[in-house]
């Protein structure tokens, strides 16, 4: 029987305030599968990641996740809806046309750079 990798789930700084990052996710319809003090496990369809208690302004500004959606107007318009830049402080770019297809960078509160790109 061969052996498979079934997953990747990073573990992601929350910056300063964990519980206010936690709330950002739950507010982008994450939902927690676990918790134990300064770590989240969330997920969103099979989208899973570790939310992490850890504020390092340098590594968070350096670490980037890529995140794959089926419909990026859509995402990028609940974002507004819901007014996460400005209730979070986090800063969302535009809809831009890459290689690897159209994309929306978010930039959290811990300064980690999310590319929500459509496939």
């Amino acid at each position: 029987m061969r052996m498979e990798f079934l997953s990747l789930e990073p573990f992601v700084p929350s910056g300063s305030n964990f519980e206010s990052s936690k709330q950002l996710f739950l507010d982008l319809g994450f939902h927690i599968n676990w918790q134990v003090e300064g770590y989240a496990g969330l997920q969103r369809d099979q989208c899973r990641f570790v939310l992490q208690q850890f504020d390092n302004p340098g590594f968070a500004g350096n670490f980037m996740l890529s995140v794959k959606v089926t419909d990026i107007n859509r995402f990028r318009e609940d974002m507004i809806t819901k007014e996460l830049p400005k209730k979070y402080g986090i800063r969302m770019g535009e809809i831009t046309i890459q290689p690897y297809g159209k994309e929306v960078n978010m930039i959290d509160m811990a300064g980690v750079c999310w590319h929500f790109v459509e496939q």
